[in-house]
Parts: C-alpha cells; structure tokens; sequence
C-alpha cells in the first residue's frame, strides 16, 4: 500500500488512532494518569476533559510555575507514573513537559499515538531512556542535580531483569559495567533500530 496515497494516509491514522485508544484503556486500567477514554466511534475518540483546580482547562507542564520543591514532587510522580506504564508494557515514546497537562492533583500523560510495546520493539530502551532523559532535563531547571541522573537506565534495567514493580525503589545511578562491551552485539542492535525506524517513514 502506498503511504502516500490518500487511502494509505487514512489507513495509517486509523493505525494510529487506534494505536493511542488501545494505550489509552489499557494504561488507565493500571491506574497511569491518562485522561479518561469514554468511547471511540469511527476514529474519533471521546475522552475526560483535563481541567485544574478552578475547572479551567489544564496548562500544560511547561507553562506551569514551577520551584525546586514542586518540580521534586512533580518529577518523582512523573517517574512512577513511567515505571507503571512499563510494568504494563508500554512506552510513551515521546514524553516531554508538553505532553503533560497539570490538574489539580498534580502530572497527566497525554498524546500516546507513538506508544512503544516494551517486550517487542528494538528500540524500547532507548526511547524509554529517551522520555526519562527528557524529564530530567526540563526539571533540572529547577533541581540541576537531575541533569546528571540515570532513572531512564535504572529503570530500563529492572525492568530487563524481572524486578521492575510499581514500588521499585529509585535513586537515579546505576553501576559502571565492568564486563567487555560486544561490539558486535551493539552493531547488531543500531541495525535493528535502523530497519526499524525504516518501516515507520
């Protein structure tokens, strides 16, 4: 099928699409703060409307005011709110402070039509490490000891190992390895990744 077609472009939004409902229902049934999905009826999906403390629609991370304290609370939410998408199997693969509304209790996940299957994509830790990355930079404005932090590669990490839990301890560094890296086995995974992300253009 052409992808430039108009009929290959349809049939690509509806992959989409569904792609971002089934993420949706399935996040929010694990109690990930996703907006609420109500129904979807032919590509169009009705959801919970996102709205702060004074019923206003919600900001978006990124023009909330933020000190060192809330950005703290903010980025530890946001990081459990990562490891339980995981541990259900799902990557944002996109996650940054604006595709985060704030309501009145406090980060929202949205925009997941580029979510990432952990157990079968080639690229799953990177784009995991990659959305981790991204938190930690834009809150490292306000806490910079972020900027040096290792969350993304911990968690990546438990999770690979069979121990990633809901209420995994994390503390943001993982250990030098000290065995021999296999440059075959990295050659190996850039090429997956290529062939990958050659089948998305």
């Amino acid at each position: 099928m052409e992808k430039g077609t108009r009929y290959g472009r349809k049939m690509a939004e509806e992959v989409w699409q569904s792609a971002e409902v089934d993420a949706l229902y399935r996040l929010a049934s694990a109690g990930v703060r996703v907006p609420t999905p109500y129904i979807c009826f032919e590509g169009v999906l009705l959801m919970e409307l996102v709205t702060d403390a004074d019923g206003n629609v919600a900001p978006r991370l990124n023009d909330v005011e933020l000190n060192r304290d809330r950005a703290l609370a903010f980025h530890a939410m946001l990081l459990q709110q990562v490891v339980l998408m995981l541990c259900v199997g799902v990557i944002h693969g996109d996650l940054s402070e604006y595709n985060i509304l704030v309501d009145a209790q406090g980060p929202v996940i949205i925009d997941l039509p580029q979510a990432v299957n952990a157990a079968s994509s080639s690229v799953a830790s990177t784009m995991l490490e990659r959305d981790v990355t991204n938190l930690s930079h834009f809150f490292s404005n306000f806490v910079p000891e972020l900027v040096n932090s290792q969350y993304g590669e911990e968690i990546w990490n438990l999770y690979q190992a069979g121990l990633l839990t809901p209420d995994s301890p994390l503390n943001g560094r993982v250990a030098a390895p000290t065995e021999p890296v296999d440059i075959h086995a990295v050659i190996h995974e850039i090429e997956l990744a290529r062939q990958e992300e050659d089948q998305r253009i």
